[in-house]
């Protein structure tokens, strides 16, 4: 007869670019927890600053993969997903700190109903340990194309203790089933990098996955710590995924309200204020991100990796 484990292999996957300082100090954190069943994996997006074979060197029980190519935080994380064995797999941002109790909590939520695929922690600003960044959110608005963090910038309380349903999970720190990998895929590439969670979100809804929230589960998380509050690459990446994000995710009339007011009420108003305040090379990357959809690119890939498990991994199909 089979039995349950008491404590089910987590796979901790976290990605690397250009960030060894802050995978080291991510890689020391993680490794005190309490948690007693884990793997660790760190994928490097081909870093093209040093620092990255030093970690090899300092955590010589973590399993490092080196990309030859960026391939963005979507395939960096399923390149993770085909070498991990665990029967949860925890994406986790290279620029967060962990409570050390607080992955239990996170597995303890997951298993409570057969329903759940995906959980993420409360999510604390790393500078300002009081105030939460995130504590469950709101779905994506079909006008805008943004949802909301509940708890955002408040000092944290009773209220956020709790679990409870969420709309969205927060890409920093996210612990997904191995079940849910199989029926809903993994995460959409062409993405590269933002939005990419919030579509999984909504592919994990269609499968029938309901989506929690973990109060009692801690993480601190160093805010764009990669890219920059106001880069040009955020601003490139965030305008086209947005209206990625849409064309994958509505139909008919909700898709031509997203994608109207987009262009009649987003564009001029985010053309104004990068003018106004000289910003010209966000005001190019805006206009790029738009422009790739202008330029007829698809919003479905004609091949999805498909997960297919192979001597106890998870091997990504060509």
């Amino acid at each position: 007869m089979s039995t349950v484990s008491v404590y089910p292999l987590v796979s901790i996957i976290t990605i690397n670019y250009n960030q060894a300082k802050a995978t080291g100090d991510f890689l020391a954190s993680v490794q005190k927890i309490t948690y007693p069943s884990t793997e660790i994996i760190v994928i490097d997006n081909a870093s093209p600053e040093p620092g990255f074979n030093n970690l090899k060197e300092s955590f010589p029980n973590v399993l490092f993969i080196q990309n030859h190519v960026n391939k963005g935080f979507a395939g960096g994380n399923n390149i993770g997903v085909a070498a991990a064995k665990g029967e949860y797999l925890l994406f986790i941002n290279n620029d967060t700190e962990v409570e050390q109790d607080f992955l239990q909590p996170l597995v303890d939520c997951m298993r409570s109903e057969a329903s759940i695929g995906m959980v993420s922690p409360k999510i604390k600003y790393y500078f300002n340990k009081g105030l939460i960044q995130y504590a469950g959110g709101t779905r994506i608005n079909p006008f805008t194309g943004r949802g909301k963090f509940m708890g955002s910038g408040q000092p944290d309380s009773n209220l956020y203790h709790q679990s409870y349903p969420t709309a969205l999970i927060h890409g920093a720190a996210m612990l997904v089933s191995r079940e849910l990998i199989r029926k809903a895929g993994l995460m959409y590439e062409p993405f590269f990098l933002y939005y990419e969670e919030l579509d999984w979100c909504e592919r994990a809804k269609r499968a029938g996955f309901t989506l929690y929230y973990c109060g009692k589960s801690v993480v601190y998380h160093k805010v764009s710590f990669s890219t920059g509050k106001s880069s040009a690459l955020k601003v490139y990446y965030l305008t086209r995924n947005r209206l990625l994000f849409a064309r994958r995710n509505y139909t008919g009339p909700q898709l031509l309200t997203s994608v109207l007011f987009f262009a009649v009420i987003t564009v001029p108003k985010n053309t104004i204020f990068y003018i106004l305040n000289g910003e010209y090379h966000l005001l190019k990357a805006f206009v790029k991100g738009f422009w790739w959809h202008i330029c007829g690119n698809p919003s479905h890939q004609k091949h999805v990796p498909e997960p297919k498990k192979t001597n106890n991994t998870i091997l990504i199909a060509e």
